[in-house]
């Protein structure tokens, strides 16, 4: 009897993965942990990983597994569920923001165009993810890589966009950002 071509492993799930919409995914950290057995030590992988469409949306998730390719394609299945909305203005973000996750501290700064990403570490990487390629962003306190990335989120989801916020103050936009109407009608040309 002949059979069709048998697909088992990784390769089932490569091609599962090309189906759908392509983000960039980048690994923020990896971690190898062991854990104490009567029979001894067993050794696992934790990896944290940032996906985004370069678009305005982003995801971060960690996966753990006996091995790399495992543990990294759990990480990037959790950061695809937790993926959200950055709101953001042509290629920065709206406004200024401070944001705090354990003892890591991030400051993201809006930048004019041709800056670029003046950031370090997991910041960068969460940056670049989502699509922010004009920003000014500094690092206090703790540089452990999960809690710079949690608090670069949490940073991401403070963020309002800037018609929101006249509304709720009462208040015209134009009077809050006044270099907005040239910046949404430059976005508007680009599009």
């Amino acid at each position: 009897m002949a059979r069709g071509p048998r697909i088992v492993g990784r390769r089932q799930s490569a091609l599962r993965n090309t189906e759908g919409p392509q983000y960039d995914v980048r690994v923020i950290r990896s971690n190898k942990v062991f854990k104490t057995h009567k029979g001894g030590k067993t050794a696992s992988w934790s990896i944290t990983v940032v996906v985004g469409d370069n678009k305005g949306k982003v995801g971060l998730g960690i996966g753990k597994a006996r091995g790399i390719p495992d543990a990294i394609r759990k990480a990037e299945e959790a950061a695809r569920k937790n993926m959200f909305s950055v709101n953001l203005i042509g290629e920065t973000i709206p406004h200024a923001i401070e944001a705090e996750h354990g003892s890591a501290r991030v400051i993201l700064r809006p930048a004019s165009p041709g800056t670029g990403v003046k950031a370090g570490s997991a910041v960068r990487q969460c940056l670049e993810a989502a699509g922010v390629h004009n920003v000014l962003a500094k690092c206090l306190g703790s540089r452990n890589g999960v809690n710079l990335a949690y608090a670069t989120m949490k940073a991401f989801r403070m963020m309002e966009a800037p018609e929101s916020a006249a509304t709720r103050r009462g208040a015209d936009v134009n009077e809050l950002v006044p270099w907005l109407a040239k910046a949404r009608k430059e976005e508007a040309d680009h599009a």
